[in-house]
């Protein structure tokens, strides 16, 4: 049963009981938006759809991604996430979590377009449906729908096919031998094991196996360390290298960035036109896939899915005509 109390000069409060429900009461300034309220309330009640959203109400999205920033950041890897943070708090920070509308989220979405990619964007959105989910799902902040949940992602450019045609990797590896062999050591471990130039990076002489043909590469983008087989080209240019006293393989180099400027240089010494490092993975996954089954080479490479191996893999038709001989 509903009841209506007159508080102060100004102040009207709706309170309404049900049996097996905790009272609930809220404060309007008007008569009829408590009533409207009050009424509304009853018939949530009744259906089995009534939640609170007091706390909803009163948690704003700063406190949501300062508590993600303490609780889940430091659990995961992705460097994304810091700078999608960065992105939402001035948009969202000060709003209440009850208030975000799907209208809000696409005009940000549409906003953000303008000026950036659209696989950005589409992190950032999903975060920001993640951080909204945890409020409601973990900590203890019911929503009746996730705001997130109807917006339209944007849709991602079709995904680089670029391979290593003729003969490129050849005028490619000279051209790394001229620069510095560990450049060249580096291409060949990439086309090899379909590593990510981050994680060769990352890879020190105490993380390889050079007899049982291994290396263990931690620290990957999807947060989970992985075991790779080393083909006998691999083992060979590896054992090439010296050895450096910080333990890091591929030592020349701190971080992806810091090879870039070498790799452009490379690459028009040798005529290449629109060749990333990061090509060398989709070269060597379509290699790998004619030796290994698909569960294998996902193990291979860290791909969560098969769909997202599918990006990876670009059989040349020639090649596919073969094996119908």
């Amino acid at each position: 049963m509903a009841a209506i109390r007159k508080r102060g000069e100004s102040q009207w409060q709706a309170e309404v009981r049900k049996k097996g429900h905790p009272a609930q009461r809220k404060t309007f300034v008007y008569k009829e938006d408590a009533e409207r309220w009050a009424r509304e309330t009853e018939v949530a009640i009744e259906r089995g759809q009534f939640f609170d959203r007091t706390k909803a109400e009163q948690t704003t999205v700063k406190v949501l991604i300062e508590r993600y920033k303490t609780d889940v950041m430091p659990t995961l890897s992705g460097k994304h996430i810091k700078p999608a943070l960065n992105a939402l708090l001035p948009v969202f920070g000060d709003y209440a979590l009850a208030v975000i509308t799907s209208e809000m989220i696409c005009k940000y979405r549409d906003d953000r377009l303008k000026t950036l990619a659209e696989s950005t964007i589409k992190k950032e959105i999903n975060l920001l449906s993640k951080i909204i989910d945890l409020a409601t799902k973990e900590w203890g902040i019911p929503l009746a729908i996730n705001p997130c949940a109807t917006v339209k992602r944007p849709t991602e450019p079709k995904g680089r096919e670029r391979r290593l045609e003729d003969n490129e990797e050849e005028l490619l590896l000279s051209a790394c031998r001229e620069s510095s062999h560990e450049l060249e050591v580096i291409t060949i471990v990439g086309i090899e094991t379909a590593a990510r130039l981050g994680e060769l990076l990352n890879l020190k002489w105490k993380h390889i196996n050079l007899d049982k043909q291994t290396a263990q590469l931690l620290d990957t983008k999807n947060g989970e360390d992985r075991t790779i087989p080393l083909s006998p080209r691999a083992v060979a240019v590896l054992k090439s290298l010296p050895r450096h006293i910080n333990g890091r393989v591929f030592y020349r180099w701190s971080a992806s960035d810091s090879i870039n400027k070498t790799w452009t240089r490379t690459c028009i010494r040798a005529g290449l036109e629109n060749l990333r490092f990061h090509d060398l993975r989709h070269e060597a996954c379509s290699r790998l896939a004619d030796k290994f089954h698909m569960h294998e080479l996902m193990k291979i490479t860290g791909h969560k899915t098969a769909a997202m191996l599918a990006r990876y893999y670009h059989p040349r038709a020639e090649d596919l005509a073969k094996k119908l001989n």
